[in-house]
């Protein structure tokens, strides 16, 4: 358990890549905080199989992504708990398919708050800690859409993109302090955000079901699949561990061969 006595927070994770990656962190020795939507019965379930794993506790944090006083007071409340917080996973997000001239503007600020300023907002906040332990891991979930664009995800697109600046950026600020901030870029990851956003596209493109896991989603992706969540964690894991501290301000993508072309 290389991670024993070390803490975490991970964003978006009562399911899906977050969910994952929370699983991994605990399962490596760290105590994990939490933090997302869901019914209180299940995020309780999310919680409890996440403290069953390993030697660390887990804990739920409800902080509203849009709130950056709620997600300082998350991190305070994590460094009260365990010190630290050592590892902060960037994860929570929210999607709105819809073209240029008719996305409501309400929606474009909600991806951009929780896609690309709370990750702001809680790196701020967690540094601070990090830099006085001498050891921290960033990571945060980008997109291939940080890297390539799609019709109808204006705001995605622009918040995964602006999410992997902010990644270097931050990178560079600490690259002395022995932290390290990383990007993963999936493609598509069978997760409820994705299952979310099949209606919206169907109507914006007039496609059924089908054709647009087909012809959409997977149609940039050459190997065909969907990633899966544990494949991101399984990464997300290792830019935590020491022989990834030469690992600094890359976006690493998994997206089944999507920006190779």
């Amino acid at each position: 358990m290389f991670l024993k006595g070390k803490s975490a927070i991970v964003t978006g994770s009562t399911s899906g890549i977050g969910l994952a990656v929370a699983r991994a962190l605990a399962d490596a020795g760290a105590h994990v905080m939490l933090n997302g939507l869901g019914e209180a019965d299940a995020v309780e379930e999310a919680r409890a199989s996440v403290a069953a794993l390993g030697a660390g506790e887990a804990l739920y944090d409800a902080a509203d992504m849009t709130d950056p006083a709620a997600i300082a007071t998350m991190v305070a409340r994590a460094h009260s708990a365990w010190g630290g917080p050592d590892i902060l996973i960037n994860n929570a997000g929210i999607q709105h398919v819809c073209g240029v001239a008719d996305f409501p503007v309400g929606k474009w600020d909600a991806i951009i708050a929780i896609n690309l300023s709370s990750a702001f907002h809680a790196m701020r906040a967690a540094i601070p800690h990090m830099r006085a332990r001498g050891w921290g891991r960033i990571v945060s979930t980008a997109s291939a859409h940080s890297q390539v664009a799609s019709p109808n995800k204006s705001a995605y697109v622009a918040a995964k993109h602006g999410l992997v600046g902010l990644t270097k950026t931050v990178a560079l600020e600490t690259a002395t302090d022995g932290i390290t901030a990383n990007c993963i870029s999936p493609g598509y990851v069978w997760t409820p955000l994705v299952e979310k956003q099949i209606p919206d596209t169907m109507t914006a493109r007039g496609l059924t079901r089908e054709q647009v896991i087909d012809d959409v989603l997977l149609a940039a992706q050459p190997t065909k699949e969907f990633v899966t969540p544990e494949q991101v964690a399984a990464l997300a894991l290792f830019l935590c561990r020491d022989e990834a501290k030469a690992i600094t301000g890359a976006n690493l993508s998994v997206d089944g061969g999507w920006t190779a072309a």
